[in-house]
C-alpha cells in the first residue's frame, strides 16, 4: 500500500506538465511574404519575435507560420486566437482560395483574431464584410489613408490591452480614417491621436487622402489607430495599423500592447502590468527577411 501511494505519487508530478501542457491554449502566428525595402514589413521577424516575448506566458503555447498561410488550413485548427501580420488588398493571405471560409469556421467557433498594420487592409469586394464583422474595423481604399507620422499616446482607456502601458510617442505608418461597423457597435478605440497636418499633404487617391479625411484633420478630429472588438458570439478581435517599421517593435509600448491584445483576443488573463518582455539588439536583428 505504501509503494503504491508512492507510486501515484510519482505520477502525479510526473504527468502533471503534461497534463497542463494539454490545457495550453494554442496561439497561431501567420506571417506574410516578404515585401517592401530592408526592416519594413518584417513580417517574419515581428513574429518570431513574439513568440519569444510571449515564450514564458503560463496557459499558452505559440505556433508560427511564415512565408503566408500555413500548407494545410487544418493547422489553424483549435486555436484560441490568430493573428496575421501581412501585406494586404489582393494579396491578403485571408483573402486566397478557400481562406476566408475557413477562417469563417473558426470564428464562428470563437476564435480570436489579431490584424497588423496592411493585414487589416481587405478589399470592398472580397472581406470586408467578414472583417467588420470579426475585428471590427478595417483600412478602406479612398476613404482609409496610409501616411508616415509620429503618433503621440498620452491616454489609455481602461482595458485589458492598456494594462502597463505609459505614454508613448511613435513614427510609424499609422493609417486612420479607418471603416468601423456602424455606431462602432462593440468597438473599443485602444490607441488614438490626432494627425499634423503634414499628413494631408500629398495629392487624392486611394490610400493617400480624399475630400472627407482632408476635413476631419482640419477639424483636428482623432483618428483610432488600433481597436478592441467584441463580437455579439463573444468572440474577440484586435486592429492596429502601424508595425511598417521592424524597429519600431524594441519599444517596450509598442510591443506590450500587441502582446496585451495577443492574450486579451484569446481569452487568457492580461497581467495587472501587462505582458513584460526584453528584447535585445541581436533580438531586434533576427530572422530578418533577405531583402
Amino acid at each position: 500500500m505504501k509503494i503504491f501511494g508512492s507510486f501515484c505519487l510519482l505520477a502525479a508530478v510526473c504527468l502533471a506538465p503534461l497534463i497542463a501542457q494539454a490545457d495550453d491554449k494554442r496561439i497561431v502566428l501567420i506571417a506574410g511574404k516578404p515585401s517592401h525595402g530592408p526592416g519594413e514589413h518584417e513580417h517574419r521577424a515581428g513574429v518570431l519575435l513574439f513568440q519569444k516575448c510571449l515564450a514564458n506566458t503560463p496557459g499558452i503555447k505559440v505556433y508560427v507560420y511564415t512565408n503566408g498561410w500555413p500548407a494545410n488550413s487544418d493547422q489553424l485548427d483549435g486555436a484560441a486566437t490568430i493573428v496575421i501580420y501581412s501585406d494586404g488588398g489582393e494579396g491578403h493571405p485571408a483573402l486566397q482560395d478557400d481562406h476566408l471560409q475557413r477562417l469563417a469556421k473558426l470564428m464562428n467557433q470563437g476564435t480570436g483574431l489579431v490584424c497588423l498594420h496592411y493585414a487589416v487592409e481587405p478589399t470592398m469586394e472580397h472581406g470586408e464584410k467578414e472583417f467588420l464583422d470579426w475585428i471590427g474595423g478595417c483600412f478602406e481604399i479612398n476613404r482609409s489613408v496610409n501616411p508616415h507620422w509620429n503618433a503621440d499616446f498620452k491616454t489609455f482607456p481602461d482595458h485589458p490591452i492598456t494594462r502597463g502601458l505609459k505614454p508613448f510617442n511613435m513614427r510609424d505608418e499609422w493609417y486612420f480614417n479607418m471603416r468601423f461597423r456602424d455606431g462602432m457597435q462593440g468597438v473599443q478605440p485602444i490607441l488614438a491621436a490626432f494627425p499634423p497636418p503634414e499628413t494631408m499633404q500629398r495629392a487624392d487617391g486611394p490610400h493617400e487622402g480624399n475630400p472627407a479625411v482632408r476635413e476631419a484633420v482640419k477639424r483636428g478630429e482623432p483618428q483610432t489607430l488600433a481597436w478592441a472588438f467584441e463580437r455579439p458570439d463573444g468572440g474577440r478581435g484586435f486592429g492596429f495599423t502601424g508595425g511598417h517599421f521592424h524597429k519600431n517593435w524594441a519599444d517596450d509600448n509598442l510591443r506590450k500592447l500587441v502582446l496585451n491584445a495577443i492574450l486579451w483576443t484569446a481569452k487568457v488573463e492580461v497581467p495587472p502590468d501587462g505582458v513584460n518582455s526584453v528584447v535585445t539588439p541581436a533580438d531586434m536583428a533576427a530572422n530578418l527577411d533577405a531583402k
